[in-house]
Parts: C-alpha cells; structure tokens; sequence
C-alpha cells in the first residue's frame, strides 16, 4: 500500500464546522481536514459517527484552507444519526478515496439525479473556473428534493440550467433523461459527465453512444472498506472504491451485464436495481 493511501487510509477525528438544511431530507456537513482537503471531484471520504457506523459520501467541496463539505441524506440509522448531531461534535473521517473525473474544456453536459447532483456541482465549479461552456440537467422527484439549484445556476448561468421534476412541480415533468434527447440532437457537445441512479445513468450511456459523445459517470455501491479489499462494490471486474468511483463508457461497456441492472446487498449476493 503507497504511503499516500496509508495517510489516507487513516481514521482523523474532527469537529463539526456548520451545518446546512438544504432540503426536508439533505444537510450539509462541513469540517476540517487537511488530507480530504486535497480530493479532486468525483472522489470520496468515509465518515464515521462515533458507536454507529461509517458511510461513503461524495464530496461536495474542498478548499485550500482545509475546510470539506459532504451532503448528506437521510436514509438509514446512520444518516439518520449523522442528522441528529449538532455543530461542534466529533466525527470521523478516512480518504479521499478513488479516482476523480478527467476535466474537459469546450461544451460539456452534466445529468444530475437526486444526491447525484453532489459530485457534479464540486466538479462543475472547477469547469467553470476553467471556463468551459457548462449545460447542467438536474432532476428530483419533486420541486422541494431539488438540490442546490441556485449553486448550480451561479456556476452555469441560469439558462444553462434544466430542472426536472417526476410530478411536474418545477421545470419539466419527467425524469432528468427526458429532456436529453433533444438538447444533444441540437448542440455538438465534447464531453458528459453524469451521476445518479444507475437506471438513469444506463440511458444516458445510450445516448452518448449514439451520439458519439464521451462520457463519464460516479457509480455508488455498497462500500465498507474504500481500499478495495471486502469486494461489497465489485461491479463486473472491478472494485468501485478501488477502480471508480467514476468509470468511461469503454469500462461501463465491459459490465453492461451489470450495469444499471444488478448489485450487491450487504451479504455480498447480487440483487436487481429497482
């Protein structure tokens, strides 16, 4: 094991810096640590709450400063858990862990769904920095589960920006691979950078194969150790905390027998994507 993963690898304690209600079920977390505070988007920490349990998140930023923030929602006892603590308790945190996108310039989609939208927003900041010409399509199931919108429309421009909703009470009603059809059939892009449930992401591979548009996409699994050892994520040949989290069409091609159709419980056997 490299001397940067050990570092990495090593539980650190820290405090609660704030906390951010973002919506009915997603806080954000913010803290400090030097080691995460070197993550490039797409990668990943571990958190850990004290006597629970300790989680995978996304990163939703890293400053110079040190200061990590991860969004959270409410889903389990651990979560749960997490939401119940308040600024100025203690948690844990391991990483960053994994690969990150590769960044492109030029004309770039983005496909958010859900929490999915997390990675996407830390990456889509450090897009805009390099001023490349950003379209960011988001989707919920509904207006108020909508997640950082307003971030969204400050580093993309508003009208850069498509909001869907499943019961039509924001934007467009559908799911967020609606609209995507006919905005690629319209404009030349040079890159799609997606992440959110591995059905929608499965469509959004079809698409970027059709149009012959490179892709990448953050694949989440159940991820217990994030160094590649326990196998809870294997996807196909590979490992998501070790391999990803994000993958290349060329790589999602290579376990489309899994792909947005099977994954693994916390017994390790293979069940269907809902």
């Amino acid at each position: 094991m490299s001397a940067w993963l050990t570092a990495a690898n090593r539980l650190r304690t820290t405090r609660i810096l704030n906390i951010k209600i973002e919506n009915p079920t997603v806080k954000t977390f913010t803290f400090k640590d030097r080691q995460c505070a070197k993550a490039k988007p797409g990668q990943f920490l571990m958190l850990w709450i004290p006597g629970v349990d300790e989680i995978p998140l996304s990163i939703l930023d890293a400053k110079e400063d040190g200061t990590v923030s991860v969004a959270v929602k409410r889903v389990g006892e651990a979560t749960k858990a997490l939401h119940n603590k308040k600024v100025g308790e203690i948690i844990g945190v391991r990483g960053p862990f994994g690969n990150s996108f590769t960044p492109k310039n030029g004309r770039i989609m983005m496909v958010g769904g859900g929490t999915g939208t997390i990675p996407l927003l830390f990456l889509a900041k450090k897009l805009a920095d390099e001023k490349a010409k950003l379209t960011f399509v988001t989707g919920a199931k509904t207006w108020e589960e909508l997640l950082f919108l307003d971030k969204l429309c400050a580093q993309c421009g508003k009208e850069n920006v498509l909001a869907t909703t499943e019961d039509g009470s924001y934007g467009v009603k559908g799911l967020a691979t609606q609209p995507l059809e006919a905005i690629t059939a319209r404009e030349k892009f040079d890159m799609i950078y997606a992440c959110g449930p591995e059905r929608m992401m499965q469509e959004v591979l079809s698409l970027a194969e059709k149009y012959g548009i490179s892709l990448e996409v953050s694949l989440e699994r159940l991820m217990r150790c994030a160094i590649g050892i326990c196998g809870s994520c294997v996807i196909g040949k590979y490992r998501v905390c070790r391999d990803g989290p994000v993958f290349n069409a060329s790589q999602l091609r290579e376990v489309k027998g899994e792909f947005g159709l099977w994954k693994r419980d916390f017994d390790g056997k293979k069940i269907p994507i809902e």
